[in-house]
């Protein structure tokens, strides 16, 4: 089948019965609804993309077998296949101003794909032909897939099995001659609304007396029993206001849910990981790993946008001359450049798994994340900075159109001459949109805690950073004999 365009993509979703609740309500049409349009429209950027002959050698692959298939579904096989990703996410996210939501499905399917085949090497088990099945298909029908990681976890301190409700983590409540049956939820699922697929994953490393929750499978989105459940975001309702210049980014945005699966059957050929609790936290490891590499792509992206919108606001302002206006954007530059300098330094040391697939660079995808929860903030202070306070004062678009006092907004909050007092209000609209705004979700929040919390790649910087080693060469310089 070839590659589907994105208008394609939005008639596949309607074809969907998908169970959505946002706001006390059932949604009836997610693919129509005002506030996740725009989170559909990001995804199906990533269709359009791959249609453009200027960008099919990042927005697509040619498989050894002569298949053409979005990179969203590609197994790395090289290095050259990791660093492409990291530049493919940066031009979406360029592209989009927000998250595109195809990521996690793209880190799962990886981290699956070389955990299943180390999991059957040790038990002789046959989950790595049954991804492998799933893979083709995903890749052949151009799918989108929700990664689902995250368990909501009730108590921290306590294990999967020691928790007062057992649901408080995804686990297997029923296992039978054709398949299992499972229950719980999996929060902040990116996407899930816009996703054909469902690959869920363990969260955590898991012990003997936790095997029930060691469990991974995929699922159609629209399978009996499962209830999404739309997340809040800042300033969502903008949207339904009929207001372009409001919302900041009318066409693109992101969006989350808590994913309830509600004794959900998964049929044995859809299992990757069925009660192998040894192997969960090499899933849990290797999918950190990717999707920490994939934040040095994507909130670049992003990034180059709330420059590039800071840098007019200056110039609308008619401060872009002032000096620590320029230290400011080189300040901003310099940051985003360093998160994308990571991003690729951990994708071109990845090195082959022994399914054949290729994994990054661990200890620098971790550095590279762990930049990730400081540098998209300070470029964040510093575009309000730039961009002044009339960024979260001013009146709205209807304001600015009313015949009465339209003509006073016009006038007193006009910057240069030359630039229309709308076009100021727009940008400044544009960066409160990525700093405080919905798409703060993905650019602010989501990279203190995506992929983990800020501990978690600190944790892993330390188990990964061969300090012994270092030991060694300080002694060897030093000349201390033992």
């Amino acid at each position: 089948m070839p590659l589907m365009t994105g208008k394609e993509y939005i008639e596949s979703m309607r074809k969907l019965d998908l169970q959505v609740y946002m706001f006390g309500k059932k949604v009836e049409n997610p693919v129509d609804n005002p506030i996740l349009r725009p989170s559909l429209n990001s995804v199906r950027a990533t269709y359009d993309l791959a249609q453009m002959p200027e960008y099919e050698d990042l927005m697509t692959v040619t498989l050894d077998d002569g298949r053409k298939i979005n990179r969203f579904t590609n197994i790395h096989r090289n290095a050259d296949d990791l660093v492409k990703k990291v530049k493919m996410q940066r031009l979406c996210g360029q592209k989009t101003a927000s998250c595109f939501q195809r990521c996690v499905g793209m880190d799962a399917f990886n981290a699956v794909y070389s955990t299943t085949y180390e999991t059957d090497e040790a038990y002789g088990t046959n989950y790595h032909e049954n991804f492998k099945k799933f893979m083709k298909y995903c890749q052949d029908e151009d799918l989108v897939i929700d990664g689902a990681m995250t368990d909501p976890k009730g108590d921290r301190g306590l294990s999967p099995s020691e928790q007062k409700d057992p649901d408080l983590y995804l686990r297997v409540v029923e296992r039978r001659e054709d398949g299992v049956i499972v229950r719980g939820a999996k929060a902040h699922q990116t996407g899930i609304v816009n996703s054909h697929e469902v690959l869920v994953m363990p969260t955590i490393s898991m012990t003997e007396k936790d095997k029930d929750y060691a469990i991974s499978f995929a699922v159609p989105t629209d399978t009996k029993g499962i209830l999404m459940i739309v997340g809040r975001q800042s300033c969502d309702t903008r949207k339904l206001e009929n207001s372009d210049m409001d919302v900041g980014n009318a066409e693109f945005g992101g969006m989350e849910a808590l994913v309830v699966f509600d004794d959900v059957f998964v049929p044995n050929d859809r299992i990757f990981m069925n009660g192998e609790y040894d192997f969960s936290g090499m899933l849990v490891e290797r999918f950190a790993g990717y999707h920490r590499q994939s934040y040095g792509g994507c909130k670049v992206g992003v990034g180059d946008v709330l420059i590039g919108a800071s840098a007019l606001a200056a110039e609308y302002n008619g401060a872009a001359r002032a000096s620590h206006i320029k230290d400011k954007l080189i300040e901003m530059t310099h940051l985003n450049e360093t998160l994308y300098c990571c991003g690729i330094a951990c994708s071109s040391e990845g090195q082959k798994t022994k399914s054949g697939n290729y994994m990054i660079d661990l200890l620098l995808a971790n550095v590279c994340k762990q930049n990730v929860t400081r540098f998209p903030y300070e470029i964040a202070r510093l575009a309000e900075d730039i961009a002044g306070g009339i960024m979260v004062t001013a009146p709205s678009e209807k304001d600015l159109k009313d015949p009465v006092v339209g003509k006073y907004v016009e006038k007193y909050l006009v910057g240069v001459a030359s630039v229309s007092t709308e076009n100021r209000l727009r940008i400044l609209r544009l960066i409160e949109n990525l700093t405080l705004g919905t798409a703060a979700v993905g650019y602010r929040t989501e990279s203190l805690h995506g992929a983990g919390s800020p501990q978690a790649q600190r944790i892993m910087i330390a188990r990964q950073g061969n300090m012994n080693m270092k030991k060694e060469l300080a002694k060897d310089i030093a000349g201390i004999k033992e």
